[in-house]
């Protein structure tokens, strides 16, 4: 039996899992990062988490055969570089190599969202489908995208930016720069934006209820007070459910995956958001689901799908 790691690597903790070859997460392991470490501080840390674990669960070194990094930022997974990660302040840090001279084991590293999407096509809610994109709605609009079976990184690992794609000309300047990104009015800061305007606009709404003030409103505050009857509530989220429609039915033209994996906070919403999203993308999309259904679901890892993604990522360079 061969064994992968797969590192999730985040702003404040790394976790990660050893996988088995029938796809069985064995063992997980947790370390602190931090954005005071050097470049070199945090690949050690890395390098002794991955090694703990295979003590931890008993595996020889020898019958591990490579470790996979998600990781936030501009990845050139080519050479296993992150180009820019402005959290950290990182850029042009060779972080495969230093976490391979450490380990002494291959190190392959891709974007974590990227790492993410392909953990739920492999083994969450897009397990079964060849094509495959997620979009993960939290502060911002992130995703990947799977076709074939394939993980698609574009040139040099730069593409798949769902969220910088513009569905609103002139629209909110986004943090990119651009102005009318996807991700400017379908994350979950688009949403709790919208509401506080709203509940401004309208004192008598029932999100006051759910939100007694400004400061305690959350991606949930609109939908809560639309399922109690609040108007202006259904206001909110219709309008929430056509911007994100809008950037579905984009995607779904240019990609037609099979199935749109939803994840991040708003996707708790569940069916309340999927069945109405789901009738605005059907009418929206070029070619008719009766010849190439599209399917909407939820992810399924929640929160490992990105230690998942990354072991997927770490088997799938190793036996390429």
């Amino acid at each position: 039996m061969k064994y992968v790691i797969g590192i999730d690597l985040g702003g404040m903790s790394a976790k990660a899992g050893i996988m088995d070859e029938e796809g069985k997460i064995c063992g997980v392991a947790r370390c602190e990062t931090s954005a005071a470490d050097l470049p070199e501080v945090t690949a050690q840390h890395l390098a002794e988490l991955a090694l703990k674990l295979m003590e931890e669960q008993g595996i020889a070194k020898e019958d591990v055969v490579a470790v996979g990094i998600g990781s936030p930022g501009v990845i050139n997974s080519e050479s296993g570089s992150v180009i820019v990660w402005s959290n950290f302040h990182w850029n042009n840090v060779p972080l495969g190599r230093l976490v391979s001279e450490r380990a002494k084991l291959p190190v392959f590293v891709t974007n974590d969202a990227n790492a993410a999407a392909l953990g739920e096509a492999r083994y969450g809610s897009g397990k079964g489908y060849s094509d495959s994109v997620m979009i993960t709605l939290g502060t911002g609009v992130g995703g990947g995208i799977v076709l074939g079976g394939k993980l698609l990184e574009g040139y040099r690992s730069a593409g798949g930016e769902i969220g910088h794609t513009v569905i609103r000309r002139n629209g909110y300047l986004c943090t990119c720069g651009r102005r009318g990104c996807f991700e400017c009015y379908a994350s979950a800061t688009a949403l709790k934006r919208e509401t506080r305007i709203a509940m401004e606009r309208h004192p008598e709404s029932l999100m006051w209820k759910f939100a007694p003030t400004l400061d305690d409103v959350s991606g949930r505050t609109a939908f809560d007070a639309a399922r109690a009857g609040d108007r202006y509530g259904a206001k909110i989220v219709k309008d929430y459910v056509e911007n994100l429609g809008e950037g579905i039915a984009n995607i779904v033209n240019l990609l037609r995956p099979e199935v749109i994996v939803l994840g991040g906070g708003v996707s708790n919403e569940g069916e309340y958001l999927i069945s109405r999203l789901k009738k605005f993308v059907v009418k929206n999309i070029y070619a008719s689901v009766a010849y190439a259904p599209l399917e909407i679901v939820r992810a399924s890892l929640g929160n490992d799908a990105g230690m998942y993604g990354a072991c997927a990522y770490a088997m799938e360079r190793y036996r390429a």
